[in-house]
């Protein structure tokens, strides 16, 4: 065992020790050899005793002891020293037992660290090709949207929106696209609407859900009013509408008297208090529509007075269109005023 192994050096010395101080006082001129029967390696105990008998004898005692003592000290020097070499290598080996460890670790922290970021990479090079993929879409279907309304922008038609020579409007192109995207919407709120209908939930998450639709077309009118400061011409005219919904087209939207005749059907049963709202809702409608409707013709009528002060024979007629543009601020109310 590990005690056993420690004690070999003391006996190793033990031994050494012993035949240095043989061979000392056998060269020595004062000792006497002294013949025993019993005389051998494997009985110290007896050659200690005929040692002392010849130290007794000796004429010169200091002689031995001097020598016993520098003996011990050097064993007791050589002992340290062997211990010494016995601990320090196992030190040694710790230390560099423990530096392959380190640097497993620190390769095996970067090793995670590069997954991670290549991870994110990924991730990120993924998220960019969906976006990609969502924008094509997209252009694709303003695409075929423009194609059905005749729109051909850079094709056979030269002119913008309003009819002359000139750029499309990039106001217009913006709306055009958030239009795409408020009718996906639309859609799908129409059948989270219908789902929940049929599925019976609570007054109060259909009161949600109906205000949520109410919510996003306010959007729309929002939309609407941007586009018409830019070209208010193009949101009267209803071009981004299909052409059934063009024919029942009112100043850029649709007439509220009109909505009602529909709806109404469709709400009833109705007590006798609803009833009396929703007929007035209509009466107050069709107030507004004919005084809004007053006010357009009276517009139409000054910008026409405007467009043919103009010499039109001379050519082209942008700058009185331009100068009529200027007075169209009322037009653009009258918009805004028809969607709320």
């Amino acid at each position: 065992d590990s005690k056993a192994f420690k004690c070999l050096p003391y006996q190793f010395n033990y031994a050494k020790s012993a035949s240095i101080v043989i061979s000392r006082i056998m060269n020595s001129p004062s000792t006497q050899f002294v013949h025993s029967r019993r005389m051998g390696i494997y009985e110290p105990i007896h050659q200690i005793g005929m040692w002392g008998e010849n130290f007794k004898s000796n004429g010169n005692p200091n002689t031995s002891a001097s020598v016993i003592v520098e003996v011990d000290t050097k064993l007791e020097n050589e002992s340290e020293t062997a211990s010494h070499e016995m601990l320090a290598p196992s030190n040694k080996y710790d230390q560099e037992a423990t530096k392959p460890t380190d640097k497993i670790q620190r390769r095996l922290a970067q090793n995670r660290e590069a997954a991670r970021k290549s991870r994110l990479r990924k991730k990120a090079y993924v998220q960019q090709l969906e976006n990609s993929r969502l924008k094509l879409v997209q252009l694709e279907q303003e695409l075929e949207r423009a194609r059905q309304q005749g729109l051909y922008v850079g094709g056979g038609l030269e002119g913008s929106h309003l009819g002359f020579s000139g750029a499309v409007n990039s106001g217009i192109a913006a709306f055009e696209m958030e239009y795409g995207h408020w009718m996906e919407e639309q859609n799908r709120q129409i059948c989270e609407l219908r789902t929940a209908l049929n599925a019976h939930i609570s007054d109060v998450e259909l009161r949600i859900l109906v205000e949520s639709g109410m919510s996003h077309y306010f959007e729309l009118f929002r939309m609407k009013s941007t586009a018409s400061k830019a070209d208010v011409f193009y949101v009267m005219s209803g071009m981004w509408k299909t052409s059934a919904e063009r024919f029942f087209s009112w100043i850029g939207g649709f007439r509220p008297s009109e909505l009602l005749k529909v709806l109404v059907p469709q709400l009833e049963p109705l007590t006798e208090q609803q009833f009396l709202e929703v007929c007035n809702l209509k009466q107050s409608c069709q107030q507004a529509e004919d005084a809004l409707s007053q006010g357009m013709e009276k517009l139409q009528e000054t910008v026409s007075a405007t467009v043919a002060a103009g010499q039109l024979g001379e050519g082209s007629y942008i700058p009185q269109v331009a100068t009529a543009m200027e007075k169209l601020e009322a037009l653009v109310s009258f918009v805004n005023q028809a969607d709320h």
